[in-house]
């Protein structure tokens, strides 16, 4: 997998969703905000979901959709987005193959024991399907307004 760098063309992709595929090609000509998250209903997951949730309108305002991905089944995401009042889309990568493509399964560590995992990473993907923004090694505060602000200027 190469390093996805700023005006590299995103990876296609196709990921389940509620009420069927979901694919990079049906944001032409839109901003996407991708963001990669570990796993359903966990604490930084919840905390990042809601942030996100809480801007939608200033992300729909600044011509961007944000869509959530992690490989948790198109069910689990259901009750996730439920539970929380989530308003921001939900894709099931179980496969693993677009989170690979865009370098978020990566090696990690947890009390000296390594495992593969998803690296909490967002891009921002413009109307052209270009990258425009890649923040890695996401830390959940204050992340969203980041974006949020990437997307934006994208706009201006």
């Amino acid at each position: 997998m190469a390093e996805l760098d700023i005006g590299a063309p995103a990876p296609a992709f196709e990921l389940e969703g509620p009420t069927g595929p979901i694919r990079l090609a049906d944001f032409a000509g839109q901003t996407l905000v991708l963001y990669f998250y570990p796993k359903d209903d966990t604490s930084g997951c919840t905390k990042e979901a809601i942030d996100f949730s809480e801007q939608i309108e200033a992300f729909a305002a600044a011509g961007a959709t944000v869509l959530g991905v992690s490989k948790d089944s198109v069910t689990s995401h259901g009750k996730f987005a439920a539970k929380h009042d989530l308003k921001v889309q939900l894709g099931s990568d179980p496969s693993g193959a677009v989170v690979e493509a865009y370098g978020a399964w990566v090696e990690k560590s947890m009390y000296g024991r390594k495992y593969m995992g998803i690296d909490r990473s967002t891009f921002l993907v413009d109307g052209e399907g270009k990258i425009a923004g890649v923040w890695r090694k996401v830390k959940v505060p204050s992340h969203a307004a980041a974006v949020l602000k990437a997307a934006q200027a994208l706009k201006a």
